[in-house]
């Protein structure tokens, strides 16, 4: 209940007091005068009137404070601003160029000019190269991709892959996007992809190859994400019909966005994203449309697996993990339910049940808050569903295949510093505690 509303509800309530008690005392009155009995009967009449609108008013207030909590509307996270702290008319001033955004020395720092009259390239305002993983632009906060900070953001970090920040630089460490001006050396095309696409490794931030944004026919960067900046729904999104309205405008997924102090991170158990799941991942079947609709490519089931499963398919299908949804399986599922059985009803046993950031799950419920709570064998709002980002950070990590952990340091049996981390988050039995 926001400030004004208990404010309209004293008020009303005051009013309302003193109203009885000026009807009461007009009971006196006629009682002891029958002279003016009409008069006071009038009276009456118009304070019971007046009574019964101020209680349809106090009754109004209520529900309507009850509905709002009860369902709350879409925070706007619109981006706001003067215009040229964004865009260029001309990408002209003063003899030079306006297009200046991007990490010093590196390659997507351009000079323009971009789609949309933009200053930079996706990379030119999202990977600025600073020791912050959120800069500030004429009081708009832009999160970072590409930087040096001591933290990375919930999606990692490009910086890893080209050796700016982390053990050293290696293309199995992130998505080698095209705006990196570094190359994939090893692969030919996305793990696990039948490549209808021709995608190859020429994936690009946004477009038809890329991750964000419309993935069809608009091209990629800015062109593919057009007013989406303007239109951009934060906190809970559960519609996810449109790029803007869709969970870090990944065209199709749903969503929660860290509605608390840390925006763009999963920092602790209450204080992070909340992915969507489900219970049983997708079936291809040879049926095209699991994956290509008359607005590009986008996951039929609406989960952050099934959006990784557009292109890295053969991974994340029933037919891909196995055939069906139970163990044993060929490849680690995604999109299934950790079971409440066993070792995986102790997940992340350091804190028995409480949300891990460093292997979270996805809930099969979007919820309309953060919670810290993991129920092992549920799939509601404090569910705990597999999914990709369980393990991987899409970004980029300062591990092989992206991995949040170090995947070589995770032996069976162990009771050092990697017993209850990493893959023992989920499978608590296997190490040494």
């Amino acid at each position: 209940m926001s400030l004004s509303l208990v404010n309209w509800y004293i008020i009303c309530m005051l009013v309302y007091k003193r109203m009885v008690n000026t009807w009461r005392h007009s009971q006196g009155l006629i009682n002891q005068s029958a002279l003016i009995g009409e008069k006071m009967f009038k009276f009456k009449t118009e304070l019971r009137k007046l009574l019964r609108i101020i209680t349809v008013s106090i009754f109004s207030i209520v529900l309507i404070t009850t509905l709002l909590i009860a369902f709350p509307l879409p925070i706007s996270a619109k981006i706001t601003g003067v215009c040229s702290n964004c865009h260029t008319m001309h990408n002209s001033q003063d003899n030079s160029v306006m297009a200046t955004y991007g990490a010093g020395g590196k390659p997507w720092t351009g000079t323009g000019p971009y789609d949309a009259l933009t200053r930079a390239s996706c990379l030119g305002c999202h990977g600025m190269g600073t020791a912050n993983k959120i800069v500030n632009i004429g009081g708009s906060e832009i999160p970072q991709v590409f930087h040096t900070d001591a933290s990375d953001l919930a999606g990692g970090n490009f910086a890893y892959i080209t050796g700016d920040k982390g053990s050293g630089a290696s293309d199995a460490k992130g998505h080698n996007v095209v705006e990196l001006v570094n190359s994939e050396d090893v692969l030919a095309g996305p793990p696990g992809h039948h490549d209808p696409d021709n995608i190859g490794v020429n994936i690009t931030c946004s477009g038809a190859k890329g991750c964000h944004g419309i993935r069809g026919n608009q091209g990629s960067g800015i062109s593919s994400l057009k007013g989406s900046h303007h239109q951009n729904v934060d906190g809970k999104v559960d519609i996810a019909d449109e790029v803007y309205n869709s969970y870090r405008f990944l065209f199709g997924v749903k969503g929660l966005e860290n509605t608390g102090p840390y925006k763009w991170q999963n920092y602790n158990a209450s204080n992070h994203n909340e992915y969507y799941g489900a219970t049983t991942p997708m079936t291809f079947g040879g049926n095209c449309n699991i994956c290509h609709s008359a607005r590009g490519i986008q996951p039929s089931n609406n989960t952050i697996s099934g959006f990784c499963g557009t292109c890295h398919r053969e991974f994340h299908t029933v037919e891909g993990i196995g055939g069906d949804n139970t163990s044993p399986f060929q490849r680690h599922p995604t999109d299934v339910v950790l079971p409440s059985a066993g070792e995986y009803a102790f997940y992340n046993s350091a804190g028995l049940n409480q949300y891990s950031v460093e292997a979270p799950v996805a809930r099969g419920i979007v919820p309309d808050t953060m919670s810290a709570t993991v129920t092992p064998g549920n799939s509601g709002t404090q569910g705990a569903i597999v999914m990709c980002l369980s393990c991987h950070k899409p970004h980029g990590s300062d591990y092989p295949d992206m991995l949040r952990w170090d995947y070589n340091g995770m032996e069976v049996g162990t009771a050092g510093t990697a017993a209850g981390t990493g893959c023992f988050t989920c499978h608590t039995e296997k190490d040494g505690l």
